[in-house]
Order: structure tokens, then C-alpha cells, then sequence
């Protein structure tokens, strides 16, 4: 009942709340992007959503302009020249990811779920289908963010969020909802370009 039809509703409270209650964050954050660099505040990408359809995901815009489109931030050459002074701030705490609020208001994703794939990573989608993880509504947040995030390999990714669809219980949604708050006032996980760069920096040492 949980899975089917009161998470569902619960979600859409919760990001109502949410957006009610961090409206003065959110003005103050689009108005510190603005003032960074030129461009637009939002950033609308094409991600894989419930049953693999498409849909455009929100997020407060953290690269320049001129960064590649539809590309993955780890097959970047050089992340950070890419990223602004604003948007490494964002990345780090996450609240580049607020805006998705209004994408769980229009049942494009849930607040618990696997995070929603590029629609060119197709490595990630062929894994999640072994699993049924492109089943449910993608997630703000999900047990692949609060057991490694940037820094878990696409099979490991796949094989959590399969186990989180498998699984999904109000118990489940609450371990990832207070694991995803350490996890963020912590900043674990959060690799810039993704397990390539930590092989990188391992090469380098």
C-alpha cells in the first residue's frame, strides 16, 4: 500500500513543505548564481525517468554557459574550470538539487529513488534494468547517495538501486531521508568527475 499509493502523497507533501519553508534560501540562492555569472538561474537537463520515459530534471545551474551539453560532469576534461564560484559551493552541500522539489510536485520523481540517469548514460540504464531500478520514479536522494554517491562504480550504483525498488518500505525511505542529511553535512561522496578522479588523484600520489 506504502509502494502504490501513500508514498506518492507523501512525497508531495513533503516538497510542498519544503518549498514553503526554504523560500527565503531559495531567493537568496538564485540571486547569489545571478550575481556570479551570466546565464540563466535554472538548469533544465533530459534525464530517464519511471519506465524509462524522459523528462527534464531542475537544478540550480552551477557550470558556465559554454559547458558541454548532455555530457556527464566525470567525461568532462577539466571539471572545475567548468564549474563557477557559486556552483562548487551548491555541488558540495547539494543545494544545487533544490529545485528538483518542483519536480516531485509534478510526479516526475519521488523524494526517495534512484537518482535519475542522463538519457545517453546508457551503461547505467542497462545495468539498472537487470535490477528493475528504471521501474519507479527516480529519487532527490536514494541508497546509492548515503553509501558512497560520486564515488561508487556503475555496477555497485546499479545493484543499490535495485535493492532500494526492491525493498521500498516507509522504514527504507526514512534510513535514506536522515542518512541523505549526514551525508550532505558531511559532503561524502562528492567527487568532482565522478570514480575517474579518484583514480586520477591515486595516480598522481
Amino acid at each position: 500500500m506504502y509502494k502504490f499509493y501513500l508514498k506518492r502523497y507523501i512525497d508531495f507533501l513533503i516538497s510542498l513543505l519544503g518549498i514553503i519553508i526554504l523560500s527565503p534560501l531559495l531567493l537568496i540562492l538564485c540571486l547569489a548564481i545571478k550575481l556570479d555569472t551570466k546565464g540563466p538561474i535554472i538548469f533544465c537537463q533530459k534525464r530517464v525517468g519511471r519506465d524509462k520515459s524522459y523528462f527534464y530534471i531542475y537544478k540550480f545551474r552551477t557550470m558556465r554557459i559554454d559547458t558541454p551539453k548532455e555530457m556527464p560532469t566525470h567525461m568532462l576534461e577539466n571539471p572545475d574550470y567548468f564549474i563557477t564560484r557559486v556552483g562548487k559551493i551548491l555541488r558540495r552541500t547539494s543545494l544545487d538539487e533544490l529545485p528538483q522539489l518542483f519536480n516531485i510536485i509534478k510526479g516526475d520523481m519521488a523524494v526517495i529513488g534512484p537518482r535519475p540517469a542522463l538519457w545517453n548514460q546508457y551503461d547505467l540504464i542497462e545495468e539498472r534494468a537487470k535490477y528493475g531500478a528504471n521501474d519507479i520514479r527516480p529519487g532527490l536522494t536514494g541508497l546509492a547517495q548515503i553509501n558512497g554517491r560520486d564515488e561508487l562504480e556503475i555496477p555497485i550504483k546499479a545493484r543499490l538501486d535495485g535493492k532500494y525498488s526492491q525493498h521500498i518500505s516507509i522504514i527504507m525511505d526514512i534510513k535514506c531521508f536522515f542518512g541523505t542529511i549526514r551525508a550532505v553535512f558531511k559532503s561524502a561522496g562528492v567527487v568532482e568527475g565522478g570514480p575517474s578522479a579518484l583514480k586520477n588523484e591515486g595516480e598522481k600520489e
